[in-house]
């Protein structure tokens, strides 16, 4: 019977088990990338808020689209954790503490570190293909986004999550934070909301490399099988 918990049991019940598994055994040791990620944000929306520290935080880590490509992907790393100047810190350190954590339990550091940055990537090198398409465009943006500071792990969470769900196989859950990402730009056709669109494509790449890499090994070993030779031995 597919009632609501057999539904919550299937969709949230292996990521619910690696959680409290990982939590249960190690408690905040489990995410140390997650917690050294949520004091740098904190640092920095304190240095940026001084009047000392703002020009600091502008040269390493603020990112437009009207930069120099090299400058811009030279700041891009460290633009994931500089909370947006218009937005509350809480809410950056939200994301971090609770996605971050998440996926540095299923996916490891690395591979979030990676994840995360190939998505705010992503939305950084879309930011000038929009704006070089124009806002006629239907992915187009106007010529004034390019002055717009790009920072915040926004888009860094968007690809996490949606490589969560796949790793999971919560495809509801995946597909949700999808629809949730294209209602975005539905509503509010921002420079933001479709760099979150880029890091969904980013990130369904990755998985789509990700599950062609996984296959290769069961693919050979059936066509050793079919050709008849032995099997190889490690």
């Amino acid at each position: 019977m597919n009632t609501p918990s057999a539904f919550a049991r299937r969709e949230w019940g292996p990521l619910y088990a690696a959680l409290r598994t990982a939590l249960a055994a190690r408690g905040w040791r489990a995410v140390p990338m997650t917690l050294s990620a949520a004091c740098l944000t904190a640092l920095f929306q304190i240095t940026q808020n001084q009047s000392w520290g703002y020009g600091f935080v502008r040269d390493i880590g603020f990112v437009r689209a009207e930069d120099p490509l090299w400058l811009a992907l030279l700041r891009t790393p460290l633009s994931l954790f500089v909370p947006a100047l218009d937005l509350p810190v809480w809410g950056a350190l939200a994301q971090i503490l609770l996605v971050f954590g998440i996926a540095e339990i299923c996916l490891g550091p690395r591979r979030t570190l990676v994840v995360a940055y190939v998505s705010t990537l992503a939305g950084t090198l879309y930011a000038r293909i929009g704006i070089a398409v124009g806002p006629d465009g239907p992915f187009g943006l106007p010529a004034g986004d390019a002055r717009i500071v790009d920072t915040g792990p926004s888009a860094a969470v968007v690809g996490l999550a949606v490589v969560v769900c796949w790793c999971f196989r919560a495809w509801f859950t995946g597909a949700l934070v999808v629809v949730a990402m294209v209602v975005e730009v539905i509503v509010k056709p921002n420079l933001a909301g479709k760099e979150h669109l880029a890091a969904i494509a980013a990130a369904l790449v990755l998985c789509a490399v990700a599950e062609a890499w996984q296959r290769r090994p069961s693919q050979r070993l059936r066509e050793r099988s079919r050709s008849g030779a032995p099997p190889i031995r490690s």
